[in-house]
Formats: structure tokens, C-alpha cells, sequence
């Protein structure tokens, strides 16, 4: 009987003392999960970082067009900033691959906006 009580003992300290040394499958899966709530906060955030700019782009005109007297407005003269500073790269001899760089703009967006002003 004593053998039995001795034994159990035994194995009850040697597991007790591996189960610091295991893994912790519950904390991986929790790290897991924060990394992606993380990586989906800063992907959201930037979603509407990029929706903020685009708004300001689109609403610019309307609201200039509003404060400019009619012969001064800006899709007489060029269109939104961004349109007018792509116009002036493209003049000052820039071509599109640098004109995208500097305006955080494709390249496609800027040869289509070359292609519409020429």
C-alpha cells in the first residue's frame, strides 16, 4: 500500500513539473488571434485613410466650384489639384511612371488622365 502511495506521489511531482515545460496550446491560439485583430485593425484603418483622401478628392470641385466665381472653375481649368498637379508634372517634361510616384497614384490613373487632357 505504501509502494501505491509512493508511486502515485511520484508521478504526480514528475508531471506537475513537465506541465511548466509543455506548450501552451491555448496561448498560441491566443496570440494567434490578437496578431490577426491587429493585422485587421491596421488593414481597416487604412481602408479608411484611403476613403478620407478620395472623399476630399471628389467633394474638392463642388466645394470650389461653389466658392470660385463661374469662369474660374476648376473643371474649366483643369479639374481637382491632383488632376492639375499631373498635368503640370506631365508638362514640365515628367513621365508617367514619375508622375505616379509622386502623386501615390497607378500608372494607369496618370496615363489616363494625361490621355484625357491631350
Amino acid at each position: 500500500m505504501l509502494t501505491i502511495i509512493i508511486t502515485t506521489g511520484t508521478i504526480g511531482a514528475v508531471l506537475f513539473i513537465l506541465s511548466f515545460f509543455m506548450n501552451d496550446r491555448f496561448k498560441e491560439l491566443e496570440e494567434q488571434l490578437e496578431q490577426q485583430t491587429i493585422s485587421s485593425m491596421q488593414d481597416s484603418y487604412q481602408i479608411k485613410q484611403k476613403i478620407k483622401v478620395l472623399e476630399e478628392e471628389l467633394l474638392a470641385p463642388d466645394i470650389t466650384e461653389e466658392l470660385l466665381p463661374a469662369g474660374n472653375s476648376p473643371r474649366m481649368t483643369g479639374g481637382t489639384p491632383l488632376v492639375s498637379k499631373v498635368k503640370r508634372l506631365h508638362n514640365d517634361g515628367y513621365n508617367a511612371k514619375e508622375i505616379a510616384h509622386r502623386t501615390e497614384l497607378k500608372e494607369h490613373d496618370v496615363h489616363s488622365i494625361i490621355k484625357h487632357f491631350n
